[in-house]
């Protein structure tokens, strides 16, 4: 199993399958736009547009669960992303990713890597780094700047 095995909704609300990322160093990330960590958005795409041309690229999960701070819909989410941080990177639909409701993509992230307290996500900007063959590799903090993780990325490219 690996992540390539998951599909997910785009903002726009079309069926993605990850496969269509198999071979890319992936961070998979759960995002909201009122967050004190909104703000990494700016070096998430960063991120993304210098080694995307290597083979990396960010996924983008808005989730409304830790404070309602993700409380639009789909056209506000990406109207905000685009306007505030010219988002390039893929964003999917808005999902739960703790819950009896948790997309199953982020019940096998949490499988794989558990957090410090537990297998549950904590808080908004919780990153996975996923490797070319879609296994996790990582788990990182909210904390943790999307800047911190570019060595362990460039690692895996």
């Amino acid at each position: 199993m690996s992540v390539y095995d998951f599909t997910a909704k785009s903002l726009a609300g079309e069926d993605v399958p990850l496969k269509q990322f198999e071979g890319t160093v992936l961070l998979i990330v759960n995002t909201a736009s009122q967050c004190g960590f909104t703000p990494q958005y700016q070096g998430l795409e960063a991120l993304h547009r210098e080694l995307s041309p290597r083979g990396f690229a960010v996924l983008g999960f808005p989730c409304n669960q830790f404070g309602g701070q993700e409380p639009g819909d789909a056209k506000q989410i990406a109207e905000f992303c685009e306007t505030r941080y010219e988002i390039s990177f893929p964003l999917f639909g808005k999902i739960d990713v703790n819950g009896g409701n948790a997309h199953p993509l982020y019940n096998y992230l949490k499988r794989e890597k558990s957090g410090l307290l537990g297998s549950s996500i904590k808080w908004n900007f919780t990153k996975f780094l996923v490797d070319r063959a879609g296994q996790v590799v990582a788990r990182h903090a909210p904390t943790a700047t999307p800047q911190g993780l570019k060595k362990d990325i460039e690692a895996l490219l």
